[in-house]
């Protein structure tokens, strides 16, 4: 079967301006362009535009998208299989965050009682589901499965005030990082005690600590954008770079 721009943005529920931004950035050409100058897309395109329209679910940005469906080696039955596994767990956090939300309403209603743990679970399993879609498959090649999940069952059990604690230390490193960085030396005292709040942070979440994996995780700030992204934006470019170094001479001391 055949489709028209018009039709198969009404099949897939985007704008017709979608589509054409899409053949215009090379994400999804039509197959053809008829003798009346319309574009046609066929059965192939229907399946690509699909597993667009998955990865942005998951807040995958288009460049991506694009490196990754035309990769020589991309699997569409694997792809497909990791998406049903991320949005079974996106609809297990969004139950949770409603259930949250009407204990939450009840407890309003005296209705039932409520523990602090429990009014604050949904926030943490914000964070965790956030977690999983960035950096879930990075972490867990890096890590293992099963640390990862110890440092996801870690963080679930942290209670508000431990919760309030570890947002206290990273904003301390946020503004410790800061002052480092104007001086420009990544092994200065400031940088070592920015390196400190890091391991202290980190503590929060990982039932272990290693130099090791301190350091193995600095890595990943400077050889993935979406690590790098978190410290460049908050702080400044050259954040996640200033921090990397500053741990891997913290952690060979």
């Amino acid at each position: 079967m055949t489709y028209t721009v018009q039709k198969l943005a009404e099949l897939a529920g985007v704008s017709k301006r979608t589509l054409r931004y899409y053949d215009q950035i090379g994400l999804l050409h039509p197959a053809e362009i008829n003798a009346s100058g319309y574009r046609i897309y066929t059965e192939k395109e229907v399946d690509l535009l699909q597993q667009i329209l998955f990865f942005r679910e998951l807040d995958v940005d288009l460049d991506t998208i694009k490196s990754i469906i035309y990769s020589a080696d991309f699997d569409r039955k694997k792809a497909l299989e990791e998406h049903r596994d991320r949005l079974l767990d996106k609809q297990e956090h969004i139950r949770m965050l409603l259930g949250n939300v009407e204990k939450s309403i009840q407890a309003m209603e005296r209705k039932v009682e409520m523990t602090d743990n429990e009014k604050f679970i949904g926030f943490k399993e914000e964070k965790i589901a956030e977690n999983e879609a960035n950096y879930g498959e990075e972490i867990r090649e890096a890590y293992g499965k099963e640390a990862v999940e110890a440092a996801n069952q870690k963080f679930r059990g942290l209670s508000e005030e431990q919760y309030r604690k570890m947002e206290a230390v990273e904003q301390r490193l946020f503004e410790k990082l800061k002052r480092a960085m104007q001086g420009g030396d990544p092994t200065s005292p400031g940088a070592m005690q920015t390196a400190e709040l890091h391991r202290e942070w980190l503590s929060f979440n990982w039932s272990a600590y290693s130099k090791e994996a301190h350091a193995g995780l600095a890595e990943m700030y400077v050889h993935d954008e979406r690590f790098t992204a978190y410290y460049d934006n908050k702080i400044g470019e050259g954040a996640a770079q200033f921090l990397r170094d500053s741990i891997r001479h913290y952690t060979m001391q």
